[in-house]
């Protein structure tokens, strides 16, 4: 566009004041000299000091060329100024400055040659030197450095948010390992002596007894080992090393998540609404933690009941729990309920939404959970 431009104005320009000046043969010459100089400038870059020598060459032909006692048209003086912003801007080191070199010697020559200037006047010849060549050259060289400071700065900060970015994912790598590491050492202790002594407690007593008793420390052993597996699973995924094969348990295994509840005395009753439909592998998994939440709270702040409604819809799934409330188990108005928020974040996560509280004039609790099944 640049170039079109200078050309356009240095072919006007010279055929206004060329052709009144310059022979027929010399004027078509120039005029045919500017076209190809001109169009040049929108050559490749690693040509602006070819370019830059074209110019100066066609400046000092115009001022060869003139008719003695003739005044010296305007030549290409456009195309000299866009050649030597090329130069300044395309070139570094050496070719650069031949490249001005070029045009200096262009623009003095043509003064000089052309006779139009005193050469007793060499002040004016140099400022015209400056004026067509070093200043634009100047400005070639200063966008150019300005350019590049802008590009480093602009690598700089995305260098920098990219190191944020990495000590980012390296505090968590080492909070989740400090966490894993406390939840091995403590958690993981507990839970395994709990199944230790509870298995020693069952064997303890008589083989052939089966009383209350032998049942619980049974079901204490299975819900311990459980336990076990699921904290094994958690740590294995905050060391980002899962064992081949894991996985995180999900609505396949609501009858094994039921059967250890059952043996820890919560009857169950689970219901099913709808066409069964498999789930996304991180809602399967949020809907079985939100049910295994809701039968944790039943088990611990119930009457050893509670009813469960998996309900498929068109694009979500409902999850419902009621349960009775022990008469000495009755809420706490400002407890914490960190469970019942992890309920609402997880179903947060998939644009869902949560609530509960006592219903039937308080003597049951009811939780009802819908997760979206779409994302939407």
């Amino acid at each position: 566009m640049v170039a079109a431009f200078c050309l356009l104005a240095d072919t006007l320009t010279f055929s206004y004041e060329g052709s009144h000046v310059y022979p027929a043969v010399s004027f078509w010459c120039l005029l045919t000299g500017i076209v190809l100089a001109d169009a040049a400038l929108a050559s490749s870059a690693r040509l602006s000091g070819v370019v830059a020598l074209a110019q100066a060459a066609l400046a000092m032909a115009g001022a060869l060329a003139l008719p003695s006692g003739s005044p010296l048209p305007d030549t290409n003086d456009a195309g000299l100024l866009i050649a030597a912003y090329r130069a300044g801007a395309w070139l570094n080191g050496r070719p650069a400055v031949l490249a001005l070199l070029y045009l200096a010697a262009g623009s003095i020559g043509s003064r000089t040659l052309g006779g139009t200037i005193d050469l007793t006047e060499w002040r004016s010849v140099l400022l015209s030197a400056v004026k067509e060549a070093l200043l634009a050259w100047l400005v070639g060289r200063y966008t150019t450095a300005r350019g590049a400071h802008i590009a480093e700065l602009e690598q700089r900060a995305v260098r920098e948010r990219e190191r944020a970015r990495q000590d980012l994912v390296d505090a968590i790598a080492e909070e989740r390992s400090a966490i894993a590491r406390d939840l091995h050492d403590v958690i993981a202790h507990h839970v395994s002596a709990i199944g230790v002594h509870a298995g020693a407690a069952r064997l303890g007593l008589s083989a052939k007894e089966v009383s209350p008793v032998s049942t619980a420390l049974t079901a204490v052993e299975t819900s311990s080992r459980a336990a076990l597996l699921d904290l094994r699973r958690l740590l294995d995924f905050l060391h980002d090393s899962p064992a081949e094969g894991a996985r995180q348990p999900g609505l396949g295994d609501l009858d094994e998540l039921i059967h250890v509840v059952s043996a820890a005395g919560l009857e169950t009753n689970l219901s099913i609404k709808g066409t069964r439909q498999e789930l996304e592998g991180s809602l399967d998994i949020a809907v079985f933690r939100v049910v295994q939440e809701m039968l944790t709270n039943a088990l611990r702040h119930g009457d050893g009941h509670v009813d469960i409604t998996l309900h498929y819809g068109s694009s979500s799934i409902a999850v419902t729990a009621v349960n009775p409330i022990a008469a000495s188990k009755r809420l706490v108005e400002d407890s914490p309920h960190r469970g019942l928020e992890g309920i609402s974040s997880r179903a947060g996560m998939f644009n869902g939404f949560a609530s509960y509280g006592p219903v039937h004039g308080g003597a049951d609790w009811k939780i009802s959970v819908t997760f979206s099944m779409d994302g939407t």
